[in-house]
Formats: C-alpha cells, structure tokens, sequence
C-alpha cells in the first residue's frame, strides 16, 4: 500500500531541516560584562561585527549572520566555553587559568595588562624571608582568585588559611587579612592602602578563546579564522601609521635605502615631473622623530594617514 504525504508535508519537513542545520552552524559567541566590553565592542565593530546592546537584556542584537551574543561576567566565561555551552568568547587570562579551563586560545588581543600580584602590608615585609612564622598564627590570605592563591600558598609553602572576597580586596589588610592576592594595572591602589607586592604570581590580558569542538565544525571553524584574521589586522593597524610623500630625483636611490617600512617603500614616478612619490608604513611612537628627519632628507609634501587594517 502506497502512503501520500499531506499536501505541503514534504515542504515543511524540508524547511525544518534547514532550520535545524542553520542553528546547528550558529556561531555563539560570550562578552563580557565590564571593563573590557568598550575595547571589544569597538573592535567587533572594526570588523563589521556590530553588537547594539540593550539595558535591559543580556542578549544584544547582531548585525553579522550567524552569530548570536550573550553578555556574561568575564570570571565565567572560560569555563562556560570549555563546557560548549558558547563556541567562542572573551576573557582576561587570568580567568583561563583560575578555573583551568579546557579551550583553545585563539588570540591575545593585548587589552588592559593586568600582573596578578601577591602583596603585604608594609611591616609584614621583612616577615616574608621567614615565612611569616613571626605572626605566631596561620596567615590569612585573601582573594577573588581561589585556586591561584591556594596554589601559590602551596608552593611558598605557607602556614595560610584562604579567605575569599567579591571585590575591594585590597581593603581588607591589615584588619582582617595579612596578605592579598589581586590584580593591578600600575600598583598605585595598592600603594594608596599601604601594601607592597612581594610576588608576581602571572601577567594577564584580554584573549579571544573557542571550544575545541567548535573548531571540528567546518562553518564555525572559517568564521574563527576570519574574525581572527580580521582582528589581528585591525589590532597591527592601530600601531603604525601611512607616511606619503614626494622626493626629487636627486640622490634618490641613497634616500630610499635609509626608509624605514614594513618590506620595502611603494615608490611611483610623479607625473611630468623628475621626481618620486613614496608611501612607508612606519611605527606611531618613530613619527616625531621620523618627519624632521625625512623632511632633512628632502621629503616634501608629506601626508600621514591613520590605517584601519593591515592583512600580512
């Protein structure tokens, strides 16, 4: 017996299907909440990743086809990425290695360096060589980061007793703790509360990071690399700068050796004139003493133009 499907059955079951195969190749990426969510934002953006945030939602519209958002607080990020829970997300190290998380790091984007430091109040200094034993009782040690401070009190081998803090840190010596475990950019906060770092426990910046298994998925595995390619031009951009300008003929080829560039100066004949017009991709921090010296040179003309992307 011959059974016909519905009119219109094979249409839907069709479109289910798609439907399926496109949620199964969106790519779910996590921001954070924060601090570091302005630097990601506008470097999404420079890549044609618009992300219009909502206050009211965690999860912000997108103007990129397949990609969803969620916006997270970054501690939890790496450990959401590494259950799959999200393909790709973005995070400070520091997280990646408080909770040993199992992902795959995709690019260090160099956003706000922070050195995760250990530090005491300043007459506890001198205690450190002896390991503190002059308090007569166990060290307290305070910390957001559970497992670097008890890692690091293992290693120093310190008679210590782990407290955890949810922020301010550094106002809990010398009250109620002997020594802190923290983060810091210029070490002036901690200065201001009177506590000296006596140890580096890591250095710590913004990372791009994925599930492992989102890169064995051949759709999500492109888009990675593409936003990654992307960011890196983007982020090499934002250190140089594009130097145009003209030389006369006259001891050219002396001049163009002594140029400094990425490879080698584009160089293209001026029309009707003899002489040359020269482009050099050159380092922001070498412009104030690279124009006066160019111009002594005979550089005339000279353009500087600020650069969005550099594809190596």
């Amino acid at each position: 017996m011959t059974v016909k499907s519905a009119p219109g059955t094979e249409k839907e079951t069709s479109t289910t299907s798609c439907n399926k195969a496109s949620a199964e190749n969106m790519l779910s990426m996590t921001l954070p909440t924060g601090r570091i969510q302005n630097k990601v934002l506008e470097l999404l953006t420079q890549i044609g990743i618009n992300v219009n945030k909502s206050e009211r939602s965690y999860k912000p519209t997108v103007s990129a086809d397949g990609i969803q958002v969620k916006m997270l607080k970054g501690q939890n990020i790496p450990e959401l990425v590494a259950l799959g829970r999200h393909d790709c997300g973005f995070c400070g190290y520091d997280w990646i290695v408080e909770r040993e998380a199992d992902v795959v790091e995709l690019l260090d984007l160099g956003f706000d360096p922070v050195r995760i430091v250990a530090a005491v109040p300043e007459d506890l200094v001198a205690d450190r060589a002896n390991g503190f034993k002059n308090l007569g009782r166990q060290l307290i040690v305070a910390s957001e980061y559970r497992g670097l401070t008890r890692k690091y009190i293992k290693e120093q081998g310190l008679e210590a007793v782990y407290l955890q803090t949810f922020g301010a840190t550094e106002a809990l010596p010398p009250e109620d703790a002997d020594m802190i475990v923290d983060n810091t950019a210029t070490g002036t906060t901690l200065k201001q509360n009177r506590l000296t770092i006596i140890d580096d426990l890591l250095c710590s910046t913004t990372r791009f990071i994925c599930n492992k298994k989102a890169l064995e998925n051949p759709i999500k595995k492109k888009m990675l690399e593409e936003m990654v390619m992307l960011m890196q031009s983007c982020l090499r951009a934002r250190n140089k700068v594009l130097l145009e300008m003209h030389f006369s003929g006259e001891d050219f080829e002396t001049v163009i050796k002594q140029l400094p560039c990425m490879k080698a100066p584009t160089v293209s004949k001026l029309y009707g004139e003899e002489g040359y017009a020269v482009k050099i991709a050159v380092e922001n921090r070498e412009i104030p003493t690279l124009i006066p010296r160019l111009v002594s040179m005979g550089a005339r003309d000279i353009l500087e133009f600020r650069l969005e992307k550099i594809v190596i």
